[in-house]
């Protein structure tokens, strides 16, 4: 955990931080796809006619639609069933990668064990004790459920006229100088003139004239 984030590498080497989704999150995407669930099969019971060949079928679906609405969701639509989609979480495995039939199964079937002894209290008190908020089924399955993160809108291109660096950035100083002007309007004016100053080695001003001339150098790299 970092900065109440989980830190995680892929076996592909990159870097994922996840931030772990809490009991109160979770008990909202429930209690939507229990009550989406519940209106489902209430329309089903009002279609199917009554008779011990229907009542059959509709038991069959009663229990094939509690138990692989969650999994087949889980496992076709990255994580997410309708509930967790709309409280912005999703589940994945313990190593960040999406999760396969067998944890979404044994996950969503240990949810037998996470109700007792009442309600889902032995589930809740596990999230609570659990640094990563994991209930019983996620521990047993090696899955997580954490917040789906949002993409950044990209702001367009800084309207400026380029100016090529007097020398070569690395890759992440670049990213600094690109998410500075991403950030300028949340900035003070005299934050911005701060950083023009400590700018100065890589414009030869200071103040607002760095600034410009940093904005140039920024439009260069957007070219």
């Amino acid at each position: 955990m970092l900065d109440g984030r989980l830190s995680l590498t892929t076996p592909e080497g990159v870097r994922l931080l996840l931030t772990p989704a809490g009991p109160y999150l979770r008990a909202g995407a429930w209690a939507l796809d229990f009550a989406l669930w519940v209106i489902f099969m209430v329309g089903v019971r009002a279609v199917l006619p009554f008779s011990k060949l229907f009542d059959g079928l509709f038991l069959l679906l009663l229990f094939l639609s509690y138990w692989g609405y969650p999994i087949v969701c889980e496992v076709l639509w990255h994580g997410q069933t309708l509930g967790k989609r709309a409280a912005g979480i999703a589940v994945l495995r313990a190593d960040g990668l999406p999760v396969r039939v067998r944890e979404s199964a044994l996950r969503n079937l240990l949810l037998v064990a996470d109700f007792m002894p009442m309600f889902y209290l032995s589930g809740l008190a596990c999230m609570l004790i659990d640094p990563r908020f994991r209930r019983l089924g996620d521990i047993v399955a090696g899955t997580q459920v954490v917040h789906v993160e949002k993409p950044r809108k990209r702001r367009p291109a800084v309207a400026a006229e380029p100016l090529a660096l007097p020398f070569a950035l690395s890759l992440a100083e670049q990213r600094t100088l690109a998410d500075l002007f991403e950030r300028e309007h949340g900035l003070p004016a005299e934050r911005m003139d701060e950083l023009g100053t400590l700018a100065a080695p890589l414009t030869g001003c200071e103040g607002g004239a760095s600034i410009e001339r940093m904005r140039r150098y920024a439009a260069g790299l957007a070219h």
